[in-house]
């Protein structure tokens, strides 16, 4: 092997043991946050507390239909009944992508030494998410709202991705279903309008999620680095399809007809609605910008974000 050759492969592995290090920092200072800061919803949520009349289930602009001629024609029942519902279905989503994060990362770390702090906090997150899924249950279930989920055929579907997704995919496709909610439970959050349940599990979510997305962003740089170009195309397909049906299954067509609307013509509503795609591109544009630096955005896959609205 020549002096150059050498060099090289002494800069590669002293690059990896860098990186290496730099993750069990991270993940040291994450795990240190998760022991400051880590709610109960079923202790800091109020359950029992009675639903106040004559306020939204989620802030009014984020709904699929706020901003056309269907929603100024609605009364102002109809109005909380669909938001109500619509936070339910975003829950319900959350809960579907959380369900196959929890998988993921289950067998990311499945061979790695359990001493590590990213094995731990890998671990902690999966605590979190069990939390998380079960306080969005809870709060569909506490307005007298089904649960709703994507169409089962998503659901089947999404069995492949779930059981094989890795690397730079599996923590990419979390980025896009972590930091759109985010973006909308910040605004919930923060709105006097917005039941007081919705205000306190959207605040409970963003501030443990932001550890989250830490991690996945991280694990985003660290796993895309180095792949091959085919390698690369196929993480921005499949990518395209995961952000893709993620975002279109945030609102279940049955709201509609729950808010005692005509399904037919909602459904045409939202799809023209230009604000509610405004809202979807705002919400997710973080998520872009960051997957476009890392190379993970590109190619075929950009027809489907765009059709989504998340481009």
């Amino acid at each position: 092997m020549s002096i150059i050759h050498v060099r090289k492969a002494v800069n590669r592995s002293g690059s990896r043991l860098a990186r290496a290090g730099e993750r069990q920092d991270t993940a040291s200072r994450l795990l240190a946050s998760a022991a400051r800061k880590s709610y109960d919803p079923l202790v800091e949520v109020d359950w029992e507390a009675p639903i106040p009349a004559g306020l939204y289930g989620m802030t009014p602009e984020w709904s699929s239909l706020y901003g056309t001629d269907l929603w100024e024609s609605m009364t102002e029942d109809q109005r909380i009944t669909l938001t109500k519902h619509e936070a339910a279905s975003v829950a319900g989503t959350g809960i579907w992508f959380e369900m196959i994060l929890m998988q993921m990362l289950l067998r990311d770390i499945y061979s790695h030494d359990p001493s590590e702090p990213h094995v731990q906090f890998a671990l902690t997150e999966i605590a979190d998410e069990c939390r998380h899924s079960t306080m969005f249950a809870r709060s569909a279930q506490r307005f007298g709202v089904p649960s709703y989920r994507p169409k089962r055929w998503i659901r089947e579907s999404a069995r492949a991705f779930k059981a094989t997704a890795s690397g730079s995919l599996a923590y990419g496709g979390t980025l896009f279903a972590e930091e759109i909610l985010d973006m909308m439970q910040r605004d919930f959050m923060k709105d006097e309008r917005v039941q007081p349940i919705t205000r306190t599990v959207s605040k409970i979510h963003v501030l443990e999620e932001a550890r989250h997305i830490k991690f996945a962003r991280e694990e985003t740089v660290r796993r895309a680095d180095g792949i091959s170009w085919f390698t690369r195309a196929r993480i921005r397909l499949v990518l395209g399809v995961t952000a893709y049906f993620i975002v279109t299954s945030l609102v279940n067509d049955r709201v509609y007809e729950a808010a005692g609307l005509d399904p037919e013509r909602a459904r045409a509503a939202a799809k023209a609605n230009k604000h509610y795609h405004d809202m979807l591109r705002e919400g997710s544009a973080k998520t872009v910008e960051f997957l476009s630096e890392v190379g993970l955005i590109g190619g075929p896959s950009k027809l489907l974000l765009r059709r989504a609205h998340i481009i």
